[in-house]
């Protein structure tokens, strides 16, 4: 009886022994998977929204609207390619009542969600009409940032190809300065510049602006 009852026990604590390592299995691939979710994942931010219209073009069209379009575009590019997307907003509306509550909930949806890379979509704007092409900001401190925004410079120029700028660090934007992860600013274009402005708001051109962003995230990413 003595005899069947240590089998028992042994068989027992076997058992045991086989589902704390089952668990532990588990544990190391659910953060084995975490991480590699975290690095198939990007976060597009579509500026501004809601009251804040961004910049107002020469054709009267508002930066937001612009910016969301594209953003949009961009998503269905990306997950068609296997990318996890999660836009920090989806419709026309902002995140919050101010502007600076706005830039946190932003800032914090990127901390939290800690991605491969953040693009936030924009359109610039100049006193001077005569200004015009895409450019790509990124934090000065940041060496991931910087060649982010370096590839998708480069990756810009299917759009247009005679664009002589130049990706350009910065250290005051407040979304730039208080993400934990790469991020970079595209400004598609000047809504300032006529015919640039006329541009943006087509089909057409905001297809190719999402095309090439694709394009420089997915390089930056490996894909």
């Amino acid at each position: 009886m003595r005899k069947k009852l240590g089998i028992v026990v042994l068989m027992a604590a076997l058992a045991g022994i086989i589902f704390l390592s089952q668990t532990a299995g588990e544990r190391l691939y659910e953060q084995v998977s975490g991480k590699a979710d975290a690095g198939n994942l990007v976060v597009i931010d579509s500026g501004h929204g809601g009251k804040d219209p961004g910049k107002v073009g020469v054709n009267g069209v508002n930066e937001a609207d612009v910016n969301l379009k594209i953003a949009q575009k961009l998503k269905k590019i990306l997950e068609a390619q296997g990318v996890t997307v999660i836009m920090t907003r989806e419709d026309e509306g902002s995140l919050a009542g101010s502007k600076s509550e706005d830039m946190q909930k932003r800032v914090s949806i990127i901390n939290e969600k800690k991605p491969a890379l953040a693009v936030s979509v924009h359109q610039n704007s100049y006193s001077s009409e005569e200004v015009h092409g895409a450019q790509v900001f990124y934090y000065t401190n940041s060496a991931e940032g910087g060649k982010a925004a370096r590839i998708m410079q480069e990756a810009l120029l299917d759009v247009d190809g005679d664009n002589k700028r130049k990706e350009k660090a910065n250290d005051t934007y407040y979304m730039l300065k208080r993400t934990d992860v790469p991020v970079i600013i595209v400004e598609c274009g000047f809504l300032s510049n006529r015919a640039e402005a006329d541009l943006l708001v087509t089909e057409e051109y905001q297809d190719r602006l999402a095309e090439a962003i694709a394009k420089g995230i997915l390089e930056y990413m490996g894909k």
